[in-house]
């Protein structure tokens, strides 16, 4: 299965031509509930919508299925045998690439809830038709959907010669569940600068080698994450404790509990398993 977007793309006219809803009561997917798997609505169910946009669509063997983003008001409730569900709890529940889509949808309708006015004149904004994006028809500021890039990175390092990795956790998460580490970029700064800025002050460490892993969108609410991993170059462990409830390091034999395998924070860590097996 492959996706295609395409907003310069007019919407289907045809009410009979199929089609994924991305149905959105604040930030919750409406899906039917079959236990272990949900399966997004492929009709609107006559439904009041908010704002609805046009996503583009899925191209599989036979067919391209079309895909909606809509927002439904807080006091709706769901169609019979339905339920809303945030993004986090259907993981593994509804396929990858839908799950994905449905991180696009929300920011999409979250950027057309917060951004209705201009942040220059307060002009209501107009949608334009031939990007996404909106313009305001006063002073003519046009404003894009909010991204916010951060960057998230696997340190690695030897210690007695046994390869190991830095994990931390938050006060915040789960007891017992640790990740790699992240932080958002700030204005000015590149995301290998930032990869060092946010380790220091975490952590008080230094890096060396540091190389570009991947990239992941992550919607919670609307970050592009920008993978990397460093070597350890030196430093003690010292926690900024606004932050970091603990950090340490770990073998492959030691490992703590781990972020979901649909996070790149996941992918990090199971690089690092394969690197150290495969030697």
């Amino acid at each position: 299965m492959s996706l295609s977007f395409s907003p310069a793309v007019a919407p289907p006219t045809e009410n009979n031509t199929p089609a994924f809803w991305f149905i959105f009561r604040g930030a919750d997917l409406l899906v039917l509930d079959e236990g272990e798997t949900a399966v997004l609505p492929q009709s609107i169910h006559e439904l009041e919508f908010l704002r609805q946009h046009y996503l583009g669509w899925i191209e599989e063997e036979t067919a391209a299925t079309h895909c909606f983003a809509a927002e439904v008001a807080e006091e709706t409730d769901p169609p019979p045998d339905m339920q809303f569900a945030g993004l986090r709890q259907l993981f593994n529940r509804l396929p990858t690439d839908q799950l994905w889509l449905a991180g696009r949808a929300v920011q999409i309708v979250d950027w057309d809830r917060t951004h209705q006015f201009c942040s220059r004149c307060a002009t209501p904004n107009e949608i334009l038709d031939h990007e996404r994006a909106k313009k305001c028809p006063n002073c003519g500021l046009t404003t894009y959907p909010r991204i916010a890039p951060a960057i998230i990175v696997r340190i690695d390092r030897e210690i007695d010669g046994v390869p190991h990795l830095l994990l931390a956790r938050n006060g915040r998460w789960r007891r017992g569940w640790y990740s790699v580490l992240a932080g958002f970029v700030e204005p000015g700064e590149t995301l290998e600068q930032c990869v060092h800025r946010e380790v220091f002050e975490e952590t008080g460490l230094r890096l060396k080698n540091v190389r570009y892993f991947g990239s992941q969108p992550w919607p919670f609410p609307n970050s592009l994450m920008v993978g990397f991993t460093a070597d350890y170059a030196g430093g003690d462990i010292v926690l900024e404790e606004e932050e970091l409830e603990d950090a340490n390091w770990f073998t492959v034999d030691s490992l703590p509990n781990l972020p979901s395998s649909m996070s790149i924070a996941r992918r990090l860590v199971d690089a690092f398993i394969e690197e150290v097996k495969s030697k």
